[in-house]
């Protein structure tokens, strides 16, 4: 435990129940809540402890202080409700199965293969990272693990093989345009599909609550909404950053021979990664609704039953083991931490918090006399760029997203037009700074990009993005109806 940052999140949990007055409006029990859920954002911003800890400490908080009920049986089946959501459990299980890209080895093989093809040039290569984030996106929840684990030792090997780092001053060469890349296409990749980043289910989980069910998204809703608004983004990303951030190395005719050469080691294709790609397939599948589209709605599967059967079948083949299970600890505190975050929002909206919080925000934006795309716009800024003060887009999300969603409803902008630009901005604010994500502090730290840099390159690209997604987004959900 850090003990500065720990004094601080408790300080302002104590402040809130205690000292703060209960606003009008507001029930004791909301205010309290409230009190302990701050707390545990603050303590999970400030890396007071590990973040599954922390849940722990508000899981028993909300049962033992009785602030969704009185009776002590009832208190405790509502602090432990969370784990009951299936949403949870698709993205731990989700985990898990990602495991078996980088078990196989089918996650390089994939990544060496796009090379092998675009890394005649430097910008060849950026487009290499960024389809192979793409690929590997839909079935890889932790954006950590894809960006981090898989990504970037290959881009770190590539600049490597051309003599660039940071160590002998020659970032510039090839280095720091592709850890750009490598980095900025983990933010358009999450904001892509609801199983390629941890916080997109709980952001589902939201949207419907926050519109008593009237909209619930599926898989395939959302990757159908993403698709174009995602791939424009991908294919500017690679040339406004090789514009802004030119290398001084622009042909790269050895990337494509080393990528082979990677290739050439891994081999054939060897039968677990077979089996790992015939899962990858089925999952995509079953996700994106297909057997129900052609067979009908016998053939419709729940997500999350879907990522149970694709986890079941790596089992039985023994391309992944329970003790492979057992070890992959960021599934199961993703699970922990969710289960905590969940319940205690759900208990927000239900005691009120939420509704008075969004009125707040709703008079005081009302005051401007804007039209809904005026709403809709202040609102997208505030909560896009309010991620600067923000090292986690879990406690960002569960602390802004269902106030600013009914807030914006209320004031008159389509709600699902709302709900998803809201969404998918949330994984695209992670392009703002080197702490924004996992995934930023292992790409920052790896030295090809200087901190400054790195900010312009993070305002460039959400700038980039908000375009994007504002505009051929707006469009594109237009033509499906969505609005």
């Amino acid at each position: 435990m850090k003990p500065i940052p720990a004094l601080i999140a408790l300080t302002i949990a104590l402040s809130i129940w205690f000292v703060i007055p209960v606003p009008q409006g507001v029930t004791p029990e909301a205010w309290h809540l409230l009190a302990i859920f701050i707390g545990t954002i603050a303590g999970i911003i400030g890396k007071a402890m590990p973040i599954g800890a922390l849940a722990m400490i508000g899981i028993m908080l909300v049962a033992i202080t009785g602030v969704t009920s009185d009776k002590p049986s009832v208190a405790i089946k509502d602090a432990l409700s969370g784990f009951s959501n299936s949403l949870i459990w698709l993205i731990g299980i989700a985990i898990m199965i990602s495991r078996g890209l980088i078990k196989t080895g089918l996650g390089n093989r994939i990544a060496y293969y796009f090379i092998s093809i675009f890394g005649k040039r430097t910008l060849g290569i950026g487009y290499a990272l960024a389809l192979s984030e793409l690929t590997l996106a839909p079935i890889t929840p932790s954006n950590t693990a894809r960006g981090g684990a898989i990504m970037h030792p290959i881009m770190r090997a590539i600049a490597s093989s051309f003599g660039s780092s940071a160590e002998q001053g020659t970032e510039k060469k090839v280095g720091e345009y592709l850890a750009l890349v490598n980095y900025n296409a983990n933010p358009i990749t999450s904001a892509m599909f609801i199983t390629a980043t941890a916080p997109n289910p709980l952001i589902v989980s939201l949207i419907a609550k926050g519109t008593g069910s009237h909209i619930e998204i599926s898989w395939a809703m959302w990757a159908l909404a993403a698709l174009l608004p995602g791939l424009v983004a991908i294919v500017l990303m690679p040339l406004i950053l090789y514009v802004c951030f030119p290398p001084t190395l622009k042909q790269t005719p050895n990337a494509t021979l080393f990528a082979k050469q990677k290739l050439e080691e891994l081999g054939g294709f060897k039968g677990p990664e077979k089996i790992m790609l015939a899962v990858f397939a089925l999952l995509l599948l079953l996700w994106a609704g297909v057997p129900a589209m052609v067979f009908g709605e016998a053939w419709k599967f729940d997500a999350t039953t879907v990522a149970l059967l694709g986890l079941s079948i790596l089992l039985v083949t023994g391309v992944l083991t329970w003790e492979d299970i057992l070890k992959e600890k960021t599934a199961w505190d993703t699970i922990t931490w969710f289960a905590a975050l969940v319940m205690m929002a759900s208990f927000l909206g239900k005691l009120g918090l939420i509704g008075w919080f969004s009125g707040v925000i709703q008079q005081q934006i009302g005051s401007f006399g804007l039209g809904w795309v005026g709403v809709i716009a202040l609102l997208v800024l505030v909560y896009f760029y309010s991620h600067y003060f923000f090292a986690s887009t879990t406690a960002h999300i569960t602390a802004m997203y269902a106030a600013f969603l009914a807030a914006g409803i209320a004031l008159g902008a389509p709600p699902l037009l709302l709900a998803l630009i809201l969404a998918f901005s949330s994984s695209l604010m992670m392009s703002l700074t080197h702490y924004a994500t996992g995934t930023a502090p292992i790409v920052f730290g790896s030295g090809y990009v200087s901190l400054g840099r790195w900010w312009i390159a993070g305002l460039v690209m959400s700038i980039a993005n908000l375009a994007v997604w504002g505009g051929v987004g707006a469009f594109w959900w237009k033509v499906l109806g969505y609005w």
